[in-house]
């Protein structure tokens, strides 16, 4: 049986110990997965599609659990916590999703608002602070325009300031890149780099881009066949 871990106190974001995850047929997705993010860590995730990177990522956001193995976020373990502990987990949680999944029928401002909408907040406790998020992310001028006038870079971004609206300690991007040419996704990964710089959020990102990831000079991580290892830069996946 695998252990399990309770509370405790350490440096981490995101600590994993030897999760797995199998389909109903027994079949395994991910196999003794070991991993810790440092708190205001930044790192990538590569591996080919179909390997298991966006499952991965989606047990660290909370929308699977393992079939084994223990997840602890921020120092807390999730494998035996109440439901609305993990809401409130979640909340410290930004996830950036490569389909952008924003709203056709709202503004660039209005879909970056939601989170805070949806939770009860009224317009003008978020107005400047939404206006100034998508200022940083270089929209400022865009605040009004819908997605289908936007580019791909643009609707990134309005992505990556919805992810941000609500301050989370740790930010999970999966293939941020996939949809925009290589100048916008360098401009993307600064975005990254500048808010784990400035804010110290931890940045755990998702690409399939192994020359971006050589390019940036951070910790990679590469899932084969379901385990996850360590990258070597400039290593072939």
């Amino acid at each position: 049986m695998s252990r399990v871990r309770f509370d405790f106190d350490d440096d981490s974001a995101v600590r994993m110990d030897e999760v797995g995850l199998n389909y109903h047929d027994g079949e395994d997705i991910l196999r003794d997965v070991g991993l810790t993010l440092p708190k205001g860590s930044f790192s990538f995730l590569t591996g080919p599609s179909g390997a298991g990177k966006s499952t991965l990522l989606k047990l660290m956001y909370l929308a699977l659990s393992p079939s084994r193995g223990d997840i602890c976020l921020f120092g807390r373990s999730t494998r035996l916590l109440k439901r609305r502990d993990l809401v409130t987990l979640r909340r410290r949680i930004g996830v950036v999703f490569q389909e952008f999944r924003l709203l056709d029928h709202l503004s660039a401002f209005e879909n970056v608002a939601l989170p805070l909408r949806v939770a009860g907040h009224r317009l003008a406790t978020y107005q400047n602070e939404v206006e100034d998020l998508l200022r940083w992310v270089g929209l400022s001028d865009r605040i009004d325009a819908r997605p289908s006038e936007l580019s791909g870079g643009e609707q990134q971004r309005v992505a990556i300031a919805r992810a941000l609206i609500n301050k989370p300690d740790l930010l999970i991007a999966d293939e941020p890149t996939g949809n925009v040419d290589p100048e916008m996704s360098r401009k993307i990964l600064r975005l990254f780099m500048e808010l784990n710089k400035r804010f110290g959020t931890t940045v755990f990102i998702a690409t399939h881009d192994l020359a971006l990831v050589d390019e940036f000079d951070r910790p990679a991580y590469e899932i084969h066949l379901g385990r996850l290892r360590g990258r070597r830069r400039g290593a072939a996946a």
